[in-house]
């Protein structure tokens, strides 16, 4: 099984929502680009009636011409059919020229699929086109205002989730240091260790809010610098000792490597890994081994892959573990999963330009590789 091979996995449904003039079924049927062929076709109707009303004029005049025993002029009837289809066609002609500008802005409104591109419509002729013009600018006042209302409570309410899980931070971090100094003084050991393994549950799940909160605002939140992945990985492991201890997992870090990247974001995605690997591997009886490998790639990129011998994921599963709430069959086997732990840990490697892919073979273990590629600085996407 090779878990650090780089695959580009399925993206996530972040690019959904595409909009209009990225390929979508209603660019091509909205196609509003004023020709002549087509403003003839839109006046078809006027053009009939006037048409109409014009051979029923010339026949008006030619019988009252015949009732007072005066033969008409065939020349002279043509010559006024002809004259009146050249002032229709004038007008026809002067009227497309004044509506041309108002179809072009339309038609590169609906192509651009921007909230403001409707604002850039400016010249309409017509009371229908000035009416629209007012609708849309109102309906778009409207729009922005609700938006800003929106804005302002999904701030409020980040704020508040941050102030409460720092808030929730500081008695968890008390009740720690209690079973830490109750564990060495008394006999209760056991009992102890059982209320600081709750403690660090509680710490990883307040993390885990936090820093899902922190995405929507990411881009403020970054610092790119130059991180050893060992140091890092290590770190994260001594995170974690306690659990792999309890779960005889021993864990090992191999190889070494420097990248472009965020060291907090970066932990907190390696942490979702390691995370799993414990979680997927404390159901399965006796020793199991957890490797972290690092390497250095000639081009300046580098890979890490966590490899856990863990229960597995079932084939038809693999490629829905970085879909937000998904947990799948081990989820009901372990049942603190909550499906975002592999999802928020490939939106951040998005977000700072790297790949993450997943392999895994049932009942042998998953492997999880991040790929950092060469020049990070160049692919980070804010969004």
């Amino acid at each position: 099984m090779s878990g650090y091979t780089e695959r580009e996995g399925r993206e996530s449904e972040e690019d959904a929502g595409g909009g209009l003039g990225h390929g979508t079924p209603f660019e091509a049927a909205a196609d509003v680009s004023l020709t002549f062929a087509r403003y003839l076709a839109d006046k078809a109707w006027y053009i009939a009636a006037f048409l109409l009303a014009l051979a029923l004029s010339e026949t008006a005049l030619v019988l009252a011409l015949a009732s007072q025993g005066l033969k008409p002029d065939a020349a002279s009837i043509v010559y006024a059919f002809v004259l009146a289809l050249f002032f229709l066609l004038v007008w026809l002609l002067a009227d497309y020229v004044r509506q041309r500008s108002y179809f072009r802005e339309l038609g590169e409104a609906l192509r651009a699929g921007k909230l403001e591109a409707a604002l850039q419509i400016r010249s309409g002729v017509t009371r229908d086109q000035l009416a629209v013009q007012r609708l849309i600018a109102r309906q778009h006042e409207a729009y922005m205002d609700e938006l800003g209302r929106y804005r302002r409570q999904q701030e409020l309410h980040r704020h508040f989730t941050h102030q409460w899980v720092h808030q929730m931070k500081t008695p968890v971090s008390v009740i720690d240091l209690l079973a830490q100094q109750g564990g060495e003084e008394t006999e209760a050991g056991d009992s102890f260790a059982s209320i600081r393994e709750e403690a660090d549950r509680l710490t990883q799940g307040l993390d885990l809010m936090l820093y899902t909160a922190r995405l929507s605002k990411f881009e403020l939140d970054m610092h790119v610098r130059k991180v050893r992945l060992e140091e890092l990985a290590r770190e994260v492991v001594n995170r974690h000792k306690r659990l792999c201890i309890k779960h005889g997992i021993y864990p090992q870090v191999e190889g070494s490597a420097a990248v472009e990247t965020d060291e907090k974001w970066m932990a907190f995605a390696i942490g979702q890994l390691v995370t799993n690997a414990i979680k997927y591997s404390a159901p399965k009886p006796g020793a199991k081994r957890l490797h972290i490998r690092i390497a250095q790639e000639p081009d300046g990129s580098a890979i890490l892959g966590v490899r856990d011998e863990g229960i597995g994921i079932p084939a038809h599963e693999l490629p829905r573990v970085f879909d937000p709430f998904f947990t799948g069959e081990n989820g009901r086997i372990v049942g603190e999963s909550t499906g975002m732990g592999l999802y928020l840990a490939k939106l951040v490697c998005r977000k700072l330009g790297h790949a993450i892919t997943a392999e895994s073979e049932q009942g042998s273990g998953t492997a999880v590789t991040i790929a950092f590629r060469s020049r990070t600085l160049h692919r980070i996407e804010e969004r």
